[in-house]
């Protein structure tokens, strides 16, 4: 299974209300429907925990995971060009973008 996890935060200024409106309806139904996606999830990050600071403030507010079943569907459907120009409109809303693609070796 192939994982895309995104974790990013907002603009300075930008309307985190108005933002989960969007990212909660249309935008959720836009990431499900990609081709080839198994799961997709969103959450908003509340706490952080480190080894030097157990109540550590969050480097990230925000975080995206959408899976498929293997690279091959993944790679179809996300290096696709529509996926990729809705992908750079995406990030237009968003700041600080850190996109981590993972091959999952072991899940129960």
């Amino acid at each position: 299974m192939i994982r895309l996890t995104i974790l990013y935060n907002l603009p300075e200024g930008s309307d985190e209300v108005e933002f989960l409106r969007w990212r909660l309806g249309e935008h959720q139904a836009q990431n499900a429907g990609m081709e080839g996606v198994i799961h997709t999830d969103f959450a908003r990050v509340d706490a952080a925990w480190t080894l030097d600071d157990p109540r550590a403030k969050p480097t990230y507010r925000f975080m995206t995971i959408a899976e498929w079943d293997d690279r091959e569907s993944f790679e179809r459907s996300f290096y696709g060009s529509e996926s990729q120009d809705g992908l750079r409109e995406d990030l237009k809303r968003i700041a600080d973008p850190l996109l981590l693609i993972s091959e999952i070796l072991v899940a129960t």
